[in-house]
């Protein structure tokens, strides 16, 4: 099973949108899709995990390795998060302190 993955270009920000259960099956294609986002030169990535109604341990390492990535490439790293259970994850792991959180799309694609 593949996650529920979609990557749009937005000029110069890349909105990447996740969807269901992630676990640890999904983690090397999005791992792989992350890779492929930053050898493109993506400057700011905008993560979001809106329609996310679980992930596990595995899939918050690889956001933290995209997050490690992306600002020691000199980019941006925005989490769309409202209030779900996604979100939940986050707070409980300390995650949505280091992650720059907005609540909502349009926010989070501000320039």
């Amino acid at each position: 099973m593949s996650p529920g993955l979609r990557i749009e270009r937005l000029d110069d920000i890349v909105a990447v949108t996740l969807a269901g259960e992630l676990d640890l099956y999904d983690a090397p294609v999005l791992r792989a899709s992350f890779h492929g986002l930053l050898e493109s030169g993506a400057a700011v990535i905008v993560l979001d995990l809106t329609a996310v109604s679980f992930l596990d341990s595995t899939v918050l390492g690889t956001i933290v390795g995209l997050l490690r990535r992306v600002r020691e490439g000199g980019g941006e790293l925005r989490a769309v998060l409202p209030e779900t259970t996604a979100r939940r994850i986050f707070e409980i792991t300390g995650l949505d302190a280091a992650l720059d959180v907005r609540t909502s799309r349009e926010e989070a694609l501000e320039r």
